[in-house]
């Protein structure tokens, strides 16, 4: 779908002729499309109204919701701040622009948004919800949660509409306001599943839960969601349905238990690891050598994530690392001859281990989306040979490993990322509930991976369904 949206879109002045249309009966139709997955038809009805009613908050704001969810996200954000600039008072038009500016790491803008927000409306929920995500992502978890605190409601749901046809699988989904949730938007299709989602901070276990066949934990960062875990065990003691990923086999996934939990298995090389106070970082850095990795909790994709090669370079990565405590972390090269890295991704669903994707570069950090995948074809090749024969590609020690692994963790819905050694044997860099299954982008280069991955998405759906 093209989005169609640019800065033209939006003229400072439009001239109309004729009679002018039923503006409300063109919302309403716009915003029924959308709520059936209608949405290049609805995003047309939007830009229909925009046409004769430049001003009109609810198309500007609700055709930036709708190519925030379609993946547009430059476009979302030139709505956003279109309904922003015409409605400098509505509320939601802050939030909603300072949400998409924080998802673009653009911190001071979404701030200045937030303080304008806040003295509009100083108790509103959901601007407490995106000062605290804002914070936090700066690093500034204390403050986050004083705002976090002022933005639990007692029940708190959303409901994704069912647009499948016969009988449903109704799947409950319990996620945590501090975030650390399983992105669930590939695995529970709105043609297979009916979806609610609670917010399990502050919910009053008072309220009767909507109707469920299956509960789905989607807590799963333990390194900050403790409590939001112990909140999801008060939530299931309410009912008597089937959970995936219950919270007791989620707790002890944080990053420290992982690495001791592993560390013995058979072919698993897992790196020590140790949470320290900024001040004894160069002690720790004595005892694990250098290079050391430090990590701020919490975070991922490499944010507050640093390679310290020497010691004369640990002031430096320490003054751009936020939180009293950090993650010392031995380095486990994962380089070949050549001096590339390789990082693989293998799913645990439902007792199965399901290849997802294999990433190379020459930097020590590797992650798909900032690999060299798509510039060679040898290296999509090799990815191509993983997908299509794991236990060829990797060895037998290592799918050992990872059977160990999987075992050793339990979780229903997870994944491992991890390297091979020289001698065959896992490097194990994470594993966690938090991992997403993503469809590969539309280009032709990616069709190799198209059913692999649909592979993945299925094997997850049906064994949600298959709790029911």
């Amino acid at each position: 779908m093209e989005c169609g949206v640019t800065s033209e879109t939006f003229p400072a002045d439009i001239e109309t002729t004729g009679d002018r249309p039923d503006i409300a009966l063109m919302f309403r139709e716009a915003t029924l499309l959308a709520a059936n997955g209608r949405y290049d038809e609805a995003k047309q009805g939007y830009l229909a109204i925009l046409a004769v009613d430049i001003n009109h908050f609810g198309a500007l704001n609700d055709l930036g919701n709708l190519l925030e969810k379609t993946d547009f996200r430059s476009a979302a954000r030139l709505a956003y701040a279109e309904a922003v600039r015409r409605h400098p008072d509505n509320v939601i038009g802050r939030v909603n622009y300072a949400n998409s500016l924080i998802a673009n790491g653009e911190y001071t803008e979404a701030g200045a948004e937030l303080e304008v927000a806040l003295r509009l409306a100083p108790d509103h929920p959901d601007v407490h919800r995106s000062m605290a995500h804002l914070l936090q992502n700066l690093g500034d978890w204390e403050a986050a949660e004083d705002h976090r605190q002022k933005s639990y409601r007692p029940a708190e749901l959303t409901f994704q509409p069912y647009r499948g046809e016969g009988v449903p699988c109704q799947v409950l989904v319990l996620v945590s306001a501090v975030g650390g949730n399983i992105p669930t938007r590939f695995v529970l299709s709105d043609k297979l599943f009916a979806v609610s989602m609670l917010v399990v901070e502050g919910f009053d276990t008072a309220t009767p839960l909507p109707p469920h066949q299956v509960i789905f934990n989607a807590i799963g960062d333990a390194d900050i969601c403790q409590a939001a875990l112990d909140a999801a065990d008060r939530v299931l003691a309410l009912g008597k349905a089937p959970v995936v990923n219950p919270p007791d086999r989620v707790r002890g996934t944080d990053r420290i238990s992982n690495a001791n939990r592993v560390r013995n298995l058979p072919h698993v090389r897992a790196p020590r690891m140790v949470l320290v106070k900024h001040a004894q970082v160069p002690e720790q850095a004595e005892i694990f050598g250098y290079p050391l990795l430090l990590r701020s909790p919490g975070y991922h994709t490499g944010r507050y994530f640093r390679k310290v090669d020497c010691g004369a370079d640990l002031d430096a990565a320490l003054a751009e690392l936020p939180g009293e405590h950090l993650l010392a972390i031995e380095y486990l090269d994962a380089r070949d001859a050549e001096g590339q890295a390789r990082k693989y991704r293998v799913m645990m669903i439902g007792g199965e281990l399901v290849p997802l994707h294999l990433a190379i570069s020459r930097d020590w950090m590797v992650h798909y989306f900032t690999a060299d995948m798509a510039k060679h074809q040898r290296y999509r090749d090799e990815e191509a040979a993983f997908l299509a024969d794991m236990p060829a590609a990797i060895g037998q020690g290592a799918m050992e490993a990872l059977e160990s692994i999987q075992t050793t963790l339990g979780l229903d819905y997870g994944g491992i990322d991890f390297a091979i050694d020289q001698n065959g044997d896992l490097l194990f860099f994470e594993a966690n509930a938090t991992m997403i299954i993503m469809p590969p982008p539309d280009e032709p280069i990616w069709d190799y991976r198209r059913a692999p991955i649909a592979r993945a998405i299925a094997a997850a759906s049906s064994m949600i369904a298959d709790k029911a």
